[in-house]
């Protein structure tokens, strides 16, 4: 048998246990090799007719996912990045923010559960300490991570995103703790109340808007903390860095804002009950934006989504008709069950038509038709330019306060051009840039809504380069008042009262079984816009949301 050497028996350092599997470093020729006890899968030397190893395809096993999942926590667990970032798909991404988790991050004993898998989903918990010259402060939080074949080799490799690490980080972020950039901000009310996340369930991003903004103005001194600090990617989004964990506090400076307390109050009610909901509450004659609320907390899609608004463009693409004569409110208008346009055939919801109705009754019932007919009539930009110079729209140049999205009608042609005047093509609005076009009808002129006034910081609001013609401000008005009493919007308008104008809207979206609903009024000195997507109609979705604000305000 030849001699033989033994094998130490005792070691000095214990391996890390996770989920009962034990990880180790196996060493030799000077290089660590990372394996797994307890179902590491191995090459079984299966090979082609032509010699060449198989490329194995097809969904992942269970035990794939498990022992590809189990492997990168190990590694991660025990500080091994190099192990760790060679188990994703993207080695290179994945090596700079597992090390920033130690170095910048300032996480030590970390501790890493893995749930039960959900396909090629695997969920799991973290635990560590956050410290910082001589502060600790314990952390926890859930993420997942998810499993894929790579192509090459069909070798299992986790998925790499930056979100793997920490559900708030996007990919380019990074995770750093110490002396926060800018010091905290204690938000009011207009009436001078505090504004907190645990009183307003949606108010989490705008405070961290608020904080980005006037942190170093408001006169506050920073605390230490773990915070998301964005990278370049994120901050073209107008994403604010985030606050995850705080080790000592700062001493917060303090910001007035223009929302109402018992308005805010109301909209976080409204939200509340429908699903990836959002609302918007102006005063029309000044522009103070007087309540935002989201049912999703972690973004403001309020202020700062980019979504198709429907029908709801038509009342600016009816200012656009009313203004060129090619329309007129109690003029005969054709509403056809279907028109033709770039090649692209478009019909009315339910296929319906109108004979020998007038452009009022087109608007009421949201006639699709009745637009789009009008396109061989328009120039490619005529609409761009009247979101642009009477709606004060998709310029970039709103300053509201915090971080917002200021609408996009981008200038297009044939099919996407008679889309686009049904809010449909390429229009992006959110319902911030919504309630805004019912508040420029409301007054006949475009006051860029804003969070905290001018007057704080000197910062000059964007302006509109002209009003509508007072011909076809009236005739708008007309529209939107008998649509908000007998048309699409009248259910959910009634008792709503007073001087008040409506119009609902239905986007369809790709890969959607329902459109988003949306709905934009107004009310004597309020404007409200409102969207729940994947809601539905307008009217009954987003519709009760808007008319219940119109009511509290007044």
């Amino acid at each position: 048998m030849g001699n033989r050497r033994r094998v130490a028996e005792r070691r000095k350092t214990r391996p890390a246990v996770i989920g009962g599997m034990i990880a180790v470093v196996v060493v030799g020729g000077g290089a660590g090799a990372y394996a797994l006890y307890g179902g590491a899968a191995a090459d079984d030397g299966t090979r082609a007719s032509d010699g060449k190893a198989k490329v194995k395809t097809g969904p992942l096993s269970r035990a794939e996912v498990t022992t590809t999942a189990r492997a990168f926590l190990t590694a991660w667990q025990s500080g091994k990045v190099p192990q760790a970032a060679a188990v994703t798909d993207a080695p290179s991404a994945a090596r700079p923010l597992l090390s920033g988790y130690t170095k910048d991050a300032r996480i030590k004993d970390v501790t890493l559960t893995p749930g039960s898998p959900t396909g090629d989903k695997v969920p799991f918990s973290v635990k560590g300490t956050v410290s910082y010259k001589g502060t600790d402060k314990p952390l926890t939080y859930d993420s997942a991570l998810t499993v894929t074949r790579r192509t090459s080799d069909g070798k299992p490799l986790v998925d790499w995103h930056s979100a793997v690490v920490h559900p708030d980080l996007k990919d380019g972020d990074e995770l750093v703790t110490g002396e926060a950039g800018t010091p905290p901000v204690k938000a009011l009310d207009r009436d001078g109340g505090e504004l907190t996340k645990a009183e307003y369930a949606s108010i989490g991003p705008i405070l961290d808007g608020l904080r980005e903004k006037y942190g170093k103005k408001a006169g506050g001194k920073a605390g230490i903390e773990l915070r998301v600090v964005r990278g370049k990617a994120a901050k073209a989004k107008d994403l604010s860095d985030k606050t995850l964990l705080e080790l000592s506090k700062g001493t917060p400076g303090t910001v007035k804002t223009t929302l109402d307390p018992a308005l805010q109050a109301a909209a976080e009610k409204q939200v509340a009950k429908k699903a990836r909901s959002s609302v918007v509450l102006l005063r029309v004659s000044t522009g103070e934006i007087l309540a935002a609320a989201n049912a999703s907390p972690g973004f403001n899609t309020a202020f700062q989504g980019s979504l198709a608004p429907g029908s709801t463009m038509k009342v600016i693409t009816s200012s656009l008709l009313l203004e060129k004569g090619l329309a007129s409110a109690d003029k005969k208008h054709p509403c056809p069950k279907y028109f033709t346009y770039g090649h692209w055939k478009f019909q009315n919801d339910d296929k319906f038509q109108i004979k020998n109705g007038t452009f009022k009754a087109s608007f009421a019932r949201s006639c699709n038709t009745a637009f789009i007919s009008q396109a061989p009539k328009l120039k490619d930009d005529d609409l761009t330019k009247e979101a642009q110079q009477v709606y004060g729209l998709g310029l970039n140049n709103w300053a509201i306060g915090v971080p917002s999205f200021d609408g996009s009608v981008p200038v297009q042609s044939a099919a996407q051009m008679g889309a686009s005047l049904i809010g449909q093509g390429g229009v992006r609005m959110n319902p911030l840039n919504m309630a805004s076009v019912s508040a420029t009808v409301k007054s006949g002129t475009f006051r860029q809504p804003y969070l905290v006034s001018p007057d704080v910081d000197g910062r000059k609001l964007a302006k509109a380069s002209r009003t509508m013609p007072a011909s076809t401000l009236s005739q708008l008005r007309e529209l939107m008042s008998y649509t908000a009493a007998y048309g699409t919007a009248a259910e959910a308008m009634a008792g709503v009262g007073g001087d008040a104008g409506a119009k609902t809207g239905s986007a369809e979206v790709d890969g959607q079984k329902k459109p988003n609903g949306w709905f934009t009024a107004y009310r004597g000195d309020l404007a409200a816009a409102g969207v729940v997507q994947q809601g539905g109609h307008g009217g009954s979705t987003a519709g009760p949301m808007v008319a219940a604000l119109l009511k509290t305000g007044s």
